[in-house]
């Protein structure tokens, strides 16, 4: 399979996409759409999770009630299976918590004439040193 030539396009509208979808909670639970339902995986703050539903629990886990976020950048390139890896730095803030620093990481795999999201790792920019 050819690198698709269109990857920062459909990496930006991806992300754009996504938390257009997970920050309003009304439409969070659409995103089951764009997890496979067994082969998706996702690390959340270091909790790997496999399948759509389970990333989808620990999605309805949370318990923020608004989330607002500042996209610093999105870094896309392609890969060789015609896949896309995509990394999001930004900022975030969750109801009257402190604004963190956010990482998240996609593999967005072919599916027909779209894709799915393949895997997901996200961690706030929190770190306890001593």
């Amino acid at each position: 399979m050819a690198l698709n030539p269109q990857y920062e396009a459909i990496g930006k509208g991806f992300v754009e996409q996504y938390y257009l979808m997970f920050d309003d909670a009304a439409q969070r639970a659409s995103l089951v759409t764009m997890y496979n339902p067994e082969t998706s995986f996702m690390s959340f703050e270091g909790v790997p999770l496999q399948g759509a539903n389970k990333i989808m629990e620990k999605f309805n886990s949370l318990s923020f009630q608004k989330i607002s976020r500042d996209i610093t950048s999105v870094d896309s390139q392609p890969m060789f299976d015609g896949g896309i890896l995509i990394n999001v730095l930004g900022r975030l803030q969750c109801d009257e918590d402190p604004v963190h620093q956010f990482n998240q990481v996609f593999v967005l795999k072919p599916a027909g004439n779209s894709f799915y999201c393949a895997h997901d790792i996200f961690r706030l920019g929190i770190h306890n040193t001593l």
